[in-house]
């Protein structure tokens, strides 16, 4: 044998043991894949890390519950998409102490400029509006543009301090219920790389998987209703060289050949151009590329110069109005959030605020429904609340989308004015149902009502005289919130007594509730950040991990003293606060008047605050009548058995 055959004879031997191992692993790797797999467990699977998503996992995972947030993407948003931060958002992130970021990084807008031409006139400046008037009751009277990516990367951070990563390149695929209520979902996914078949077994699904979502397909009934709008826009990010005045402005330009361009300032030097593509080459829309719409945008905005240094991102969307019919199964089981309920234009910046809110509205409902502290009242609230929120944002956003297109700034601007506490986020009300408790008697005067956000107001802490804002003092822990208000504690201090001693006795429902949720956190604490050590969470779970109370009175410090009160709240001495500072509030007004409209000398008033913020409950009392105290305390008992309960066999 030669020396060129044996090399020849030693390769083929290579080759052929090279091919065995190859099919040995790969008779293996079916094995595997063939393999029944013990499903992963968790209380509520989250399908999609976008904004609510990652909303929904971020307040989930605070509460302490169990959860696993998959999606099919490899990375967060990098670029593009949803760039407005409203006022209600803007104080929810502050709720959750994770506002300061995007306050130092975004951009504020607090006005509006219209610009038109026509072929008769050139283009022009028609007027500015301020875009938050003071009618607006908020502490951040402006829209604040950050990216999409900067929001997530917040969410992702947080849930990695407690140690919770997104599951990505993991796709939904489908779910199944049993017919024993009490039995898990089971919730089939796929690998992106492998296709590998991957189930959970989960108490909860919410789909958060945008407008073309896999959940909201796979819950019966539940089909997007609306319309297709025929116009298509192009969306442009990156930063500009122009020599057009309002670049720093939100400004809405309009030309009646050209169409019109909506311009909103961001981050990093950035602009964004949103522009109407009104007429457009004949045939398929992909031929609306962006060096078309590049030029559109040049032709809507001359004579000023338009060009750009560089794009980071362009777009291309069809406006569509669309409401699920349904957010959630008939088993209270499955649900959908954010656009995967529904979808409108992106002018009016509300798509990843209401999507974020509609997480915020649900995360603490299942917390207590996993905790078994829920009735079904209360998780049937989550579709009639946020499916009323989303129609009343379509029905504007099809007139606001409308009156853009239509370059009529005096109609656009009227219609702004008329919804501009929606848009703020302040102006999504909800009705009375079983967690609003609207009374029959006209208790309701000032701005606090059931169904409502708390409305701001500057007190001063008790303990260390700091002033702050109330409705943001406490940290979001999944509590509800109970305001005592009154004028003059020692003149209330028997109506006190006797409120503290009933709300403490066994029979109380307020007191078994919290023993209960005392059983819960102790076997499934809130899982902690690093931050705790400075933000001291057990100041607010002294006396119940589900009730934080607060007194409110106009008192002089001087005339009081924290023994002075009754022992549960001594204990909640941290939210113990003087109603003194009216001149630093948005209104110049005392806390107490503008929640309750006014109260009696002898009166003592309660505010029920849901732990998202909206006011579930206003009773009042006047505290001369001896029973006064143990009718409030039968009287918060009968509003929470409305919609929570005492899980069976807890010990109390």
């Amino acid at each position: 044998m030669t020396p060129a055959a044996d090399k020849v004879s030693h390769s083929d031997q290579m080759s052929e043991a090279q091919n065995d191992i190859n099919t040995e692993c790969a008779d293996r790797l079916t094995l595997l894949r063939n393999m029944p797999e013990t499903p992963l467990e968790c209380q509520v699977c989250v399908v999609g890390a976008g904004p609510a998503g990652l909303m929904l996992g971020c307040n989930l995972a605070r509460f302490g519950v169990n959860v696993r947030i998959v999606d099919d993407r490899a990375d967060q948003t990098p670029v593009g998409r949803a760039d407005g931060l409203q006022p209600k958002t803007i104080e929810t992130f502050r709720q959750m102490r994770l506002a300061d970021p995007l306050l130092q990084r975004g951009v504020r807008v607090y006005d509006i400029a219209f610009w038109r031409s026509t072929a008769e006139e050139p283009l022009h400046r028609l007027g500015r509006e301020v875009h938050y008037p003071p009618v607006i009751d908020v502490l951040d009277p402006y829209i604040l543009l950050v990216h999409q990516g900067m929001v997530e990367s917040l969410f992702i951070d947080d849930l990695k301090k407690r140690k919770v990563e997104v599951r990505r390149n993991t796709a939904f695929d489908s779910y199944s219920v049993c017919e024993n209520k009490n039995a898990p979902l089971q919730i089939h996914l796929r690998t992106n790389v492998t296709q590998d078949r991957k189930t959970i077994l989960a108490q909860y699904l919410v789909g958060c998987d945008g407008a073309h979502s896999k959940v909201r397909k796979s819950i019966p009934e539940a089909r997007p209703v609306g319309l297709s709008h025929p116009s298509v826009w192009g969306v442009l990010d990156g930063e500009l060289i122009t020599d057009f005045p309002d670049i720093w402005s939100k400004t809405l330009v309009f030309s009646q050949e050209y169409g019109s361009i909506l311009i909103i300032p961001r981050e990093r030097n950035m602009t964004r151009f949103y522009i109407e593509l009104k007429s457009s080459p004949k045939g398929d829309r992909n031929q609306l590329g962006q060096e078309f719409v590049m030029q559109r945008a040049k032709d809507i905005m001359a004579p000023f110069e338009i060009g750009w240094k560089y794009i980071e991102w362009f777009g291309r969307y069809q406006i569509g109005q669309r409401v699920a019919s349904r957010f959630g199964d008939n088993h209270l089981r499955a649900f959908l959030a954010g656009d995967a309920s529904h979808t409108h234009s992106p002018k009016a910046a509300q798509g990843m605020n209401t999507s974020m809110h509609d997480a915020w509205n649900i995360a603490w409902k299942l917390n207590f429904s996993v905790r078994g502290l829920a009735k079904e009242a209360l998780l049937q609230s989550y579709e009639e609340e946020r499916r009323k929120i989303a129609l009343d944002l379509v029905n504007f956003d099809y007139e606001h989308a409308n009156q853009i297109a239509g370059g009529d700034a005096h109609a656009l601007a009227e219609n702004f004015k008329t919804n501009v506490r929606f848009i703020s986020g302040i102006g999504a009300e909800y009705s009375e149902n079983a967690i609003n408790m609207v009374e029959a008697q006209s208790w309701v005067m000032g701005e606090a009502k059931p169904g409502c956000l708390l409305p701001p107001a500057k007190v001063t802490r008790y303990l260390d005289s700091n002033p702050v804002d109330i409705q943001l003092d406490i940290p979001m822990l999944g509590q509800f919130r109970i305001y005592l208000l009154m004028w003059d504690v020692h003149q209330s201090r028997i109506f006190l007594d006797t409120f503290c001693n009933a709300i403490a006795q066994g029979d109380s429902l307020v007191s078994q509730l919290s023993a209960a949720a005392a059983v819960s956190y102790a076997k499934q604490p809130r899982l902690p950040a690093p931050e705790d050590i400075y933000l001291r969470p057990e100041r607010y779970t002294a006396v119940s991990h589900l009730f934080t109370f607060g007194l409110i009175t106009t008192m002089p410090k001087s005339d009081i003293e924290i023994t002075d009160l009754p022992p549960l709240l001594q204990d909640s001495r941290w939210t113990f606060y003087l109603d003194d500072i009216p001149e630093q509030d948005t209104r110049g007004a005392l806390c107490t008047n503008k929640w309750l409209g006014s109260l009696g000398p002898g009166e003592v008033a309660i505010v029920n605050v849901r732990p998202d913020g909206y006011v579930g409950s206003i009773g009042r009392w006047d505290s001369s009548i001896d029973d006064a105290g143990e009718e409030a305390a039968k009287w918060l008992d009968m509003y929470y058995d409305r919609f929570m309960k005492v899980p069976p066999g807890t010990a109390v």
